[in-house]
């Protein structure tokens, strides 16, 4: 589609929110996917948005990194799972409707938010010992990437609990791993929208550059101020997120 300068200044201030709310919290899709389906339909908008995830993912990646927040050895046996999961996923998608998965994963974001606010020390304090082994990390770790590969719209709140309550991160760390699964995957799951022409690379490239200057700042935010900032917003938004889903 051609690009009018007031649809760009759309595009990009759209994706610097989601950006910025996807490397702290999750549920940024919720900004970035009306705007995308208002210009491509429901299909593309889900195909387009993984150009501006992948680019704000790896910005992300680098502000967690430069930060000394990313925990690479303990992030990198949930890899194999979270990408196989988002390329099943990503393949269902392309088939079928994904609004009853969305109802569902409404429900999951109100225990989020609960566990945040009645446990907040699980979530603020990084442990030592995972809480869960194999091979339920492995299967936990692949639905996660199945609905991230499938919908990806707040996938970043199931990343960030199965990487706190499971892997034992805290909050800031917790949130250097979630964005790098999801960087890892993403050229996965966008391969296949492509292939099915799901895709408009001129108006996913557009948002990227918001989504790429939101989540850079996030992500110094993040490490510079700590994780209890965090909490609050990780409970608001994902109540947001679970509201629109339920009544959407």
């Amino acid at each position: 589609m051609e690009l009018t300068w007031g649809t760009v200044a759309v595009l990009i201030g759209a994706g610097l929110a989601t950006g910025f709310i996807n490397a702290v919290a999750g549920g940024g899709s919720a900004i970035s996917l009306p705007v995308l389906e208002a210009l491509l339909g429901a299909t593309a908008a889900n195909g387009t948005n993984r150009i501006a995830i992948l680019f704000a993912n790896a910005s992300a990646v680098a502000g967690y990194t430069r930060g000394g927040a990313m925990p690479w050895r303990r992030v990198a046996g949930a890899i194999p799972a979270a990408v196989v999961g988002a390329a099943v996923g990503a393949w269902t998608a392309t088939r079928l409707d994904n609004e009853a998965m969305k109802k569902v994963f409404a429900f999951v974001l109100v225990f989020i938010a609960v566990s945040v606010l009645t446990k907040p020390t699980v979530w603020l304090k990084e442990r030592t010992e995972r809480t869960v082994r194999q091979p339920w990390r492995s299967i936990v770790f692949f639905g996660i990437g199945f609905y991230g590969g499938f919908v990806q719209a707040g996938v970043g709140f199931l990343l960030l609990a199965g990487l706190v309550l499971a892997e034992g991160l805290d909050l800031v760390r917790g949130n250097g791993a979630k964005v790098l699964l999801i960087l890892l995957y993403t050229p996965v799951a966008l391969v296949f929208f492509a292939q099915a022409a799901a895709v408009d690379w001129k108006v996913g490239l557009t948002m990227a550059v918001g989504n790429t200057a939101g989540s850079y700042l996030a992500a110094r935010l993040a490490v510079a101020r700590g994780a209890r900032w965090i909490r609050w917003l990780l409970v608001v938004v994902a109540v947001g997120a679970a509201v629109r889903m339920l009544v959407a």
